[in-house]
């Protein structure tokens, strides 16, 4: 077993939404190892990066990953900086992954930089999320097999480009 479609993105690009949304459309299961990881702890994931930090946050994901990537064959949405680990980078090679690229000025209209968002949670939120873009922007393209722009498209486009580009 192994999901159809694993969507990651920076914050603000929309993975929860449009995986929904693709999931409703083709007639597959969603999952969201966020969820999964809220599920299986009975904490936020902004208390889990407070209480235990980021490090002890990163080891959850990372295992929480492997398993839906073995156990789930539907749409699968992965927290934005899922990335970040080399093994969940290896282990996403022989899957459909979709990336949904947001601009910095987007991402920062549609996240509201907010404060629920464990990595805004700085001082400088903005250079936060221009930092995060910089520094994830290779891994994501790394492990994408479709790429689309969110910026200028709402959820439907989107979910279109994904089966769009699915298909060529």
């Amino acid at each position: 077993m192994s999901p159809k479609f694993v969507v990651v993105g920076p914050p603000g690009a929309g993975k929860t939404t449009v995986s929904e949304l693709l999931a409703k459309r083709l007639g597959l299961v969603f999952r969201d190892t966020d969820a999964d990881i809220v599920e299986a702890t009975g904490r936020a994931i902004g208390d889990i990066f407070t209480q235990d930090g980021e490090p002890a946050f990163r080891a959850m994901e990372e295992e929480a990953v492997a398993k839906a990537l073995a156990e789930h064959d539907g749409v699968l949405a992965l927290g934005g900086g899922a990335i970040l680990s080399q093994r969940t980078r290896e282990l996403l090679e022989n899957h459909t992954v979709v990336f949904l690229n947001v601009g910095m000025a987007e991402g920062v209209r549609r996240t509201g930089l907010s404060t629920a968002r464990p990595m805004f949670s700085g001082v400088n939120p903005r250079a936060t999320f221009k930092a995060l873009l910089d520094a994830r922007l290779p891994l994501y393209r790394e492990v994408a097999t479709i790429e689309v722009l969110t910026d200028a498209l709402d959820p439907e486009q989107v979910t279109d480009a994904v089966i769009k580009g699915a298909s060529e």
